[in-house]
């Protein structure tokens, strides 16, 4: 069993920047895959920025060149750096981690809200 704490959402205005933190209740150094994910009102659950196996980091094309994911192994953290945010960044940001294999398990936190204010 994995508990992910969320910090660090809330409002912001367009072109600001906020940094979300994910801290894992055990080690994350041997985690499948572990990032954040996004849903905003009326929309499917999004991938936004992972790093999967082997450390490697994956972005949403529409985030790419603006959001940052980095790991902290000894702190159980990821953090995620958005910056130049835009209105349609506004949705509740999820950290999920995938352990073990066959099978694996999803463990998910609670969410955090991140609105931004055009």
């Amino acid at each position: 069993q994995v508990q992910l704490v969320e910090f660090g959402g809330g409002l912001v205005q367009a072109g600001g920047s906020l940094r979300l933190s994910c801290t894992a209740s055990r080690s994350i150094f041997s985690f499948n895959r572990m990032g954040w994910y996004r849903q905003a009102p009326g929309k499917q659950r999004e991938l936004v920025a992972v790093f999967t196996v082997g450390g490697e980091k994956t972005y949403a094309d529409s985030v790419r060149d603006r959001f940052t994911i980095s790991r902290d192994n000894a702190r159980n953290t990821v953090w995620l750096q958005m910056n130049s945010l835009k209105s349609e960044d506004t949705a509740v940001y999820y950290c999920k981690s995938e352990v073990g294999s066959g099978p694996a398990y999803e463990y998910w936190g609670q969410g955090t809200q991140v609105t931004v204010s055009s």
